[in-house]
C-alpha cells in the first residue's frame, strides 16, 4: 500500500501514547471465568454450564467489535458516509490442539469474516476505506501474525 493509499494519524506520530488495558478474572475449578473489565463483568463458559461465550468466540466477538472501531476512525477521518455496518465471523479450530495434541495448534486455523457496509460511497473511496481498516485494526493485525487465515469479504450496500 502506498503512502498516499493511507490516511494521516490522527494523533502526534512523534510522541508515545502507550495505553495500559487491565483485566481480572477468576475460575473455580471449572470451564467458566468471570472478569472485570473496568466496570463490566464479563463471562466466558465452554459448554460445560453455558454461561457466556466460550473464550474462542470472545476472540472472535473482540475482532468483529475492533472492526467496527476502526471502520468508524477510518470514515470520520475520510468524512466517508455510512449509516451502518453488519459483520459477521466464522472461524475454524481443531480442538486437539487445546487438548495438548502436539503438532495441531490450539487457536483458529482460518477466519472468514463478511462485513457489509451501508453506504452510498464511490467504490473508490470504499476501497480506500477497506485499506486503511485492515492496517490498523489491531485484533485483525493481532489473528495475521498469529498466521491465522484471514479471508474478509467486504461488501458496499445502499444504505
Amino acid at each position: 500500500m502506498s503512502d498516499t493509499e493511507l490516511l494521516p494519524p490522527s494523533i502526534d506520530p512523534k510522541t508515545k501514547a502507550i495505553g495500559i488495558r487491565r483485566v481480572t478474572g477468576r475460575n473455580e475449578a471449572s470451564t467458566r471465568s468471570v472478569m472485570m473489565v473496568r466496570d463490566h463483568v464479563v463471562i466466558t463458559d465452554e459448554k460445560g454450564t453455558n454461561t457466556g461465550p466460550t473464550p474462542l468466540e470472545m476472540a472472535l466477538s473482540s475482532l468483529v467489535g475492533c472492526e467496527g472501531v476502526i471502520i468508524n476512525r477510518c470514515a470520520e477521518a475520510m468524512n466517508f458516509e455510512y449509516t451502518g455496518v453488519d459483520m459477521e465471523a466464522d472461524g475454524e479450530v481443531d480442538q486437539r490442539g487445546s487438548r495438548g495434541v502436539q503438532g495441531v495448534r490450539p487457536y483458529f486455523n482460518w477466519v472468514k469474516m463478511r462485513i457489509r457496509v451501508h453506504t452510498e460511497e464511490s467504490e473508490e473511496r470504499f476501497e480506500r476505506l477497506i485499506r486503511n481498516v485492515e492496517y490498523r485494526c489491531p485484533v485483525m493485525n493481532l489473528f495475521r501474525s498469529a498466521d491465522v487465515t484471514l479471508d474478509v469479504r467486504w461488501e458496499r450496500v445502499a444504505p
